[in-house]
């Protein structure tokens, strides 16, 4: 079946879906922070988001995601809908037969709901990179490995000597992550959908996307382009809120520039004196995407960013400190919808 053929939308009616880091707040454990991302995917299922997918980082502290499949496994068996999937798989630090016999796993188990988003970066640093045991492979044999997987994850063929049991025949649907043209191109020639890292990438967004549309070649899995845009976001019930919220991202994205843990941090009421005026231009630019205030004013963001780009579908990043809050950060982003 063609991915297209999930749902059709108009660029002005993007289907919603969700990104989750499984992000550990200050002082919890790893065990909490899943039992909450948990509930989170359940409420975004009862409230008719399309899918949910986990990113792979690793040997960052305060992101817990860094067992992709693992965790995908766990949040389709909690819910009943939604497609769960990685966003992404980091290709440069696994090879194609494990991917592939993970995910013809996960979709035997849940058939008609898995996803497997791939990405070309390593998802961390040079030395952690060396210690997954992918020495001397890197980004530059990216479009080799997602043949590969697509071989794997395709029918058996007369003579085939490399088969992934189970995964074979599974024909999981393949997605392209990215944050560059080289991504959109590659996407745009397999005709794979495409899904662009909006949340932490913003510049190039535009012109990737319609890179990718512009050379769309049809293909088995996609009769015509499907793009996700992945997007910041921080819904409340008041602007004032909003802003107030916005704070524990904020500190987390300088934590990021300084080289620091990761930690979800409580919201700050200023962060005057938290960073200085380079660092505050870095974290808003970073964040330029970002969705932030009340359910009228993110429809109001949302139909500016519409109107610039054709998307398909909105995935929304929600980093908040209180996953109270952050459930009904989800309240309010489906009410926008309406």
């Amino acid at each position: 079946m063609s991915q297209s053929s999930n749902a059709q939308f108009s660029a002005q009616s993007p289907a919603y879906s969700l990104l989750e880091l499984a992000s550990v707040r200050e002082g919890d454990s790893v065990g909490q922070t899943l039992a909450n991302s948990v509930a989170y995917a359940q409420h975004a299922e009862s409230l008719g988001f399309q899918r949910f997918w986990l990113a792979e980082h690793h040997n960052m502290e305060g992101i817990s995601s860094s067992a992709t499949a693992v965790l995908v496994g766990h949040i389709a068996g909690a819910t009943k809908t939604l497609r769960v999937g990685s966003g992404g798989v980091m290709l440069p630090n696994h090879p194609p037969l494990v991917i592939a016999e993970q995910f013809g796993t996960l979709e035997s188990l849940y058939p008609g709901r898995i996803d497997l988003g791939l990405g070309r970066a390593p998802g961390t640093d040079p030395i952690t990179s060396r210690a997954l045991r992918r020495e001397g492979l890197g980004a530059e044999q990216f479009p080799e490995d997602v043949a590969r997987l697509q071989t794997l994850l395709g029918p058996l063929q007369p003579g085939q000597q490399v088969k992934a049991i189970p995964g074979a025949g599974t024909n999981v649907p393949i997605w392209l992550l990215g944050s560059s043209l080289y991504t959109a191109q590659l996407a745009a020639m397999r005709g794979l959908p495409y899904a662009f890292a909006g949340h932490f990438a913003p510049r190039l967004y535009r012109e990737a996307i319609q890179t990718y549309r512009d050379n769309f070649q049809p293909s088995e899995q996609l009769d015509k382009p499907y793009v996700i845009l992945a997007v910041p976001a921080v819904p409340a019930d008041t602007d004032e809120e909003a802003q107030f919220l916005a704070t524990t991202s904020y500190q987390r994205i300088l934590s990021l520039f300084r080289g620091q843990p990761l930690w979800m941090r409580p919201p700050v009421k200023s962060m005057d004196g938290l960073w200085n005026s380079g660092e505050k231009a870095g974290v808003k630019d970073f964040l330029s995407l970002q969705l932030l205030g009340s359910e009228n004013s993110i429809r109001e963001q949302l139909e500016r960013l519409l109107q610039t780009v054709e998307v398909n579908e909105l995935m929304f990043t929600v980093d908040l400190y209180d996953p109270e809050k952050r459930r009904h950060a989800l309240d309010i982003l489906a009410a926008t919808r309406h």
